[in-house]
Parts: C-alpha cells; sequence; structure tokens
C-alpha cells in the first residue's frame, strides 16, 4: 500500500521550456501560419501554461524564426532538441527573418496603381487575366485566418475597381481613394489620370 501511495505521489515530468522536433503526425497546426504541420516537418513547441493545463503551441520553424525569432533563439541555446535532429544552422533562421523584416519595410501602402510584371495574375473581382504590363490596381480585402482578420493586397482591373470597392470584404475605403491612389503610386502622373478615368467616379 505504501508502495503504491509512493507511486501516486511522484509528480509528472516538468515540460521544457521549448521543444523542437520533427512532427509525429499530420495533426498539428501552426499558430503563425494557420496551416497544417506535416510530418517529419521541423516543427518548434512553446510551453503555455493555463487554467486549462500545460502544453506546447506549435509553430513551423522557419515561421517562428520569421515572427518570434528569440524564442528560436532560445531553443538553441538551450539545446531544446534530441541529440542526433538534423536542424539548420541559426545564422540560416536569422537571416530568413531578416529577409521578412526587408519585406516588410518594403511593402506598399495600399491601395497602389502598377503595371502588371507578368499575365500570369488574374483579377480578383471579374476573375479574368491581366494582360502583362496592364494596368492594375491593388487594394485590400479582408481574410481570416482562424480567429484573426487580415487585410491582404489584391488585384483588379481599374474597371473593376468600382465594383470591389463595394464588396462587403473590401477592407480599402472610397473616401480619400483617389488621393491614396496618387500618392502611393510610383507611375507617370498621365498613366495614372488614364487609371483614374477607367476608374470612374466614385462616392464615398
Amino acid at each position: 500500500m505504501a508502495e503504491e501511495d509512493a507511486q501516486a505521489a511522484t509528480p509528472e515530468p516538468e515540460l521544457a521550456p521549448y521543444l523542437l522536433e520533427s512532427a509525429r503526425s499530420s495533426r498539428s497546426k501552426c499558430r503563425t501560419c494557420r496551416r497544417k504541420i506535416d510530418k517529419d516537418t521541423l516543427r518548434l513547441g512553446i510551453l503555455l501554461e493555463g487554467p486549462f493545463g500545460t502544453g506546447y503551441l506549435w509553430h513551423h520553424l522557419t515561421c517562428a524564426a520569421r515572427r518570434r525569432l528569440e524564442d528560436v533563439e532560445a531553443a538553441y541555446e538551450q539545446q531544446a532538441f534530441a541529440d542526433g535532429l538534423q536542424v539548420p544552422p541559426l545564422a540560416e533562421l536569422q537571416a530568413l527573418k531578416e529577409k521578412a523584416e526587408q519585406a516588410r519595410a518594403e511593402r506598399k501602402e495600399l491601395p497602389y496603381m502598377e503595371r502588371a510584371p507578368s499575365g500570369r495574375s488574374k483579377c480578383k473581382n471579374c476573375g479574368k487575366a491581366i494582360d502583362q504590363d496592364a494596368l492594375r490596381v491593388v487594394l485590400a480585402r479582408e481574410v481570416s485566418f482562424g480567429n484573426q482578420v487580415r487585410a491582404t493586397p489584391i488585384n483588379v482591373h481599374p474597371e473593376c475597381v468600382h465594383a470591389e470597392l463595394e464588396s462587403e470584404d473590401c477592407m480599402t475605403e472610397v473616401e480619400g481613394f483617389e488621393a491614396q491612389l496618387r500618392q502611393n503610386s510610383t507611375l507617370e502622373s498621365s498613366v495614372v489620370d488614364e487609371a483614374v478615368a477607367a476608374i470612374g467616379v466614385l462616392e464615398g
């Protein structure tokens, strides 16, 4: 009886703050990108202690590097992975962070206008192709990722702007649209004038 009591009183081993491993299945989801983490893909678990229990919140290692580099660095410092696990050099993950920050810094303010660099894009309003070198307007559309709502850029023909601005999930405001479009676009003013004429009169 005493032996049984001793076994029952043995506390469970504490979980480490971080766990870097290959995903054991494809059932977990990345808390950063909200996509599935495929089996055998490197994932970083960040320990969460809450009122309903303790466990890991999983992230693709590359997603964590772009958004939570301090946690990745701490996991590497604590060697939070099994011996023999093939992990990328920390410098490689730090470079991902730098590249992501540079991309965010270079991201243009919406809305803006540009010439399509190829003929592969499609208008998100009418669904038709946008020809290479044709003018396209980049607006913001509401997209849900789990319990988060974000603005994602979409490409539309100038003549489809009016209809897109009236859609429920468009996050670009009609009020002040033309002024913002001119301010954020780097094309010649005569080209912008041409597109504004194609867009037509907008009523805020």
